[in-house]
């Protein structure tokens, strides 16, 4: 049976902004050239037994690449917030993984209080 942890606020939130943060890059990614750098079109060749091409990327603007490092940057900086949190030294030695795992799946949705502020 698993208990529920009482999580800090404080560590809730940074596990939160960081789903968002990752969210949040995924989704720029889906915009983005496929390459960040120009490369030109490519394709296997015919017969190939997996046949697979892409179109020329003309590479990521120096906006799209800033917008890239600093969601990188934030997503780093919540992921050391988190994993060196002093709460994880309260807890249990052999539950430091499950409850790992459980504010993973905490949601903010739980409590209506708890939202990013924009």
């Amino acid at each position: 049976m698993t208990d529920s942890f009482d999580f800090p606020r404080s560590l809730r939130q940074a596990q939160l902004e960081l789903h968002q943060v990752r969210a949040d890059l995924a989704a720029l990614a889906l915009t983005l050239p496929w390459s960040a750098e120009p490369m030109p079109a490519w394709s296997t060749p015919s017969g190939h037994w997996r046949p697979s091409s892409r179109p020329e990327s003309p590479g990521w603007t120096e906006e799209e690449q800033q917008q890239v490092n600093a969601l990188r940057d934030r997503a780093r900086e919540l992921s050391i917030t988190i994993s060196t949190h002093p709460f994880w030294g309260t807890v249990e030695p052999g539950r430091v993984i499950e409850a790992r795992m459980a504010l993973k799946h905490e949601h903010a949705d739980n409590d209506p209080t708890e939202r990013l502020s924009s």
